[in-house]
């Protein structure tokens, strides 16, 4: 499913327009990603939670000529399912 599927499928299950539905999933993504910027975490019971995690610089190799580069230390996304998510799946 893809992002405009998404919003199709929120439209119909919530009763709203496309554009509404539309304004609400950005909306939603807009919230986590900036919650995550500052360093937040979001919670949602029964879904999930999305965290950053921190990756430490480390020391690679370019696999054409096999010289050592430098990858510098950065910040990721995490999600982790909650039970309910998971409990869904199985």
């Amino acid at each position: 499913m893809n992002k405009n599927e998404l919003i199709a499928s929120i439209a119909t299950a919530a009763d709203l327009s496309k554009a509404d539905a539309s304004r609400a999933v950005d909306a939603v993504l807009d919230t986590i990603t900036d919650a995550l910027k500052t360093g937040d975490d979001v919670r949602l019971v029964g879904f999930g939670t999305f965290s950053v995690a921190h990756r430490a610089a480390s020391e690679g190799r370019n696999p054409q000529t096999g010289a050592k580069i430098n990858i510098p230390a950065s910040k990721q996304p995490k999600f982790k399912a909650g039970k309910g998510l998971k409990d869904a799946l199985n």
